[in-house]
């Protein structure tokens, strides 16, 4: 995902897939207000449920070194 945000990430994935919100969220088992909040980048999401949401498209949260 290099530096692309996760909301960016499953925003572009979500509608290259052909997916309304609603339809992604009853697709991934996730709650609607829950995919909302994703793709505006809210700071302050349950990270098992962003791995949810990533796994749909072939992605996972994992730690990377800032480039600091």
């Amino acid at each position: 995902m290099d530096d692309t945000t996760f909301a960016e990430c499953i925003k572009n994935e979500r509608k290259n897939a052909g997916l309304t919100q609603k339809e992604f969220a009853l697709k991934s088992g996730l709650g609607i207000r829950f995919i909302r909040d994703l793709e505006q980048g809210k700071e302050s999401l349950r990270l098992d449920k962003v791995n949810q949401a990533l796994a749909m498209f072939g992605y996972r949260a994992a730690p990377v070194r800032s480039s600091q």
